[in-house]
């Protein structure tokens, strides 16, 4: 056996495997969100979100949200929103959810946001925050 030869062809053949494990890798689901804030509410929202409790942000990594952000906006006088922005790795949104959901100490996280908070009035029944569309995405 020829090392010259052989090395460059396994080297090869390992990086064509590896470059197919990579684009078989599924793609991350980009989320967009909006909700109001309520103006007397808003420090202590941001209080909280300064120091966010480890079992809430442990509980949102398992349930496969990663690089998750929410920004602040001040519309006018009176109407303030929160966007958020995350991506889901997972394979079952809806489930990963609603195991959030049924995680107490994410249950008590959401007994403190919730009341700062306040459905923007195109919300659907259904959904506490309003999902957005992505019209724009560049990497």
């Amino acid at each position: 056996m020829n090392l010259r030869t052989t090395l460059p062809t396994v080297l090869c053949a390992a990086a064509a495997l590896l470059l197919a494990g990579c684009a078989s890798a599924r793609a991350p689901q980009r989320y967009g969100m909006v909700i109001g804030v309520k103006p007397e509410k808003l420090e202590y929202y941001k209080e909280l979100h300064a120091k966010p409790w480890p079992g809430v942000v442990k509980m949102i990594r398992d349930c496969n949200i990663r690089n998750y952000s929410i920004y602040l906006k001040q519309v006018d006088e009176q109407h303030w929103y929160l966007f958020s922005y995350f991506e889901y790795t997972g394979k079952d949104f809806k489930k990963d959810m609603a195991r959030m959901a049924k995680d107490p100490e994410t249950q008590r996280w959401w007994k403190e946001t919730d009341p700062c908070q306040t459905p923007i009035p195109t919300h659907a029944r259904d959904e506490w925050w309003s999902k957005m569309e992505e019209v724009f995405h560049s990497e």
